[in-house]
């Protein structure tokens, strides 16, 4: 399970004194125990794995937004560190699909709703994301549909 593979990856990180990947794999075993004490205590159930792949995407898109921030703010010390920590916990992510790949899915799937314009996004989205979660970033998936679409 990917919380036991965080966990041991933990472990050798503090074995090997790197501090970042510490700090950056502890925060996200906090984030998922929060949503565990959540589960356990509003629908008396135990997390499951999609939902700890949810919980390391949204902290992977905190980095990403946090990168951004730090670039206009010509702050290349923070984006490095920002950087380094998206990458630790990329590795963790379901490999993501390519840019080609997510442009024939999109295309499909408008095909599919026969989605005409823009004004079908809601359509288009609803179909894709299940088929993709997980697998690309949904800032992505949005952009490239509004992209096909307004074409």
């Amino acid at each position: 399970m990917v919380v036991d593979k965080i966990k041991r990856d933990l472990h050798q990180a503090l074995k090997e004194k790197e501090s970042l990947k510490v700090s950056t794999l502890r925060l996200l075993l906090s984030a998922i125990q929060e949503k565990e004490k959540e589960k356990r205590y509003k629908e008396d159930r135990e997390i499951n794995s999609e939902e700890i792949i949810e919980i390391i995407q949204s902290e992977a898109k905190k980095r990403r937004e946090s990168i951004k921030s730090f670039e206009l703010g010509s702050r290349d010390d923070l984006v490095d560190k920002e950087k380094k920590e998206l990458s630790f916990l990329e590795d963790y992510l379901p490999e993501q699909i390519s840019q080609d790949e997510l442009e024939k899915i999109v295309r499909d799937t408008i095909d599919e709703v026969q989605a005409k314009d823009v004004r079908d996004f809601g359509k288009v989205m609803s179909k894709i994301m299940p088929k993709i979660k997980g697998k690309s970033d949904g800032s992505l998936i949005s952009q490239k549909v509004k992209e096909i679409l307004a074409s």
